[in-house]
């Protein structure tokens, strides 16, 4: 179902994104922004899954500057790679790359009506950091360990945002989930759901900590949110 397209300036082809046209040949824009294994099978098959709803989805390269277009797999090679790839990221200049990626899909010919953005581990993190992006007018993020590093960046968000948290999450712990809510609900719209013995991960089917349960009903509420606040 899916393409990728060059999001340089001047077309260039390193800063490129997997985009998806549903079969309607329009709809609502989402930004669809991968884990640490790049946007690999799993993330380009959640982006077609999303396009098949109705979405023009738009997986950015977040990895791009370092290597373009990494799929890893799960394994301990891909996962070496992985944290070696995440070590090297520059986060403020992954934040800016991806406000570029909202401009891309804003203007995009396929795009009509509003535009989201949806996140996985490192994605759950970097959707985050675009919170207060005025293109944008929901957010979810799955397990993003990363977001207390954020809030200094984003004092108020600019739309409804919903939280997807494992409960057994070697990431981002309980303790952490509990401090960081009323921190975030501060800055607007916030909706939690955490998904109690399940482990970080739990979305991904790759991966051993999957939960199909937890998979399914993190789903149905992050399409209810977004029908909510996208959808017209």
């Amino acid at each position: 179902m899916g393409r990728w397209v060059a999001m340089s300036e001047g077309g260039g082809s390193d800063f490129s994104g997997y985009l998806c046209v549903p079969p309607s040949g329009r709809g609502p824009g989402l930004l669809l922004i991968q884990e640490i294994w790049g946007v690999n099978a799993h993330i380009r098959a959640m982006a077609d899954a999303y396009a098949a709803e109705g979405f023009v989805v738009l997986a950015p390269d977040v990895f791009w500057r370092q290597q373009a277009r990494i799929d890893l797999t799960y394994d301990d090679a891909g996962i070496e790679l992985a944290y070696k790839h995440y070590n090297a990221l520059d986060m403020y200049q992954a934040c800016d790359d991806l406000g570029r990626a909202v401009e891309y899909l804003k203007g995009c010919e396929f795009v009509e009506g509003r535009l989201g953005v949806l996140g996985y581990c490192l994605g759950g993190t970097l959707a985050y950091s675009l919170a207060a992006n005025e293109h944008l007018s929901a957010g979810v993020s799955y397990y993003g360990s990363g977001i207390g590093g954020m809030l200094n960046k984003t004092p108020r968000m600019a739309f409804p945002f919903l939280f997807h948290f494992a409960g057994d999450d070697h990431l981002i712990a309980m303790e952490e989930v509990t401090r960081l809510k009323p921190l975030l609900s501060a800055t607007g719209d916030a909706t939690f759901r955490i998904y109690e013995g399940q482990r970080h991960g739990f979305n991904c089917v790759e991966r051993n900590s999957y939960s199909m349960k937890a998979a399914l009903l993190a789903k149905a509420d992050t399409l209810r949110f977004l029908a909510q606040h996208l959808v017209r």
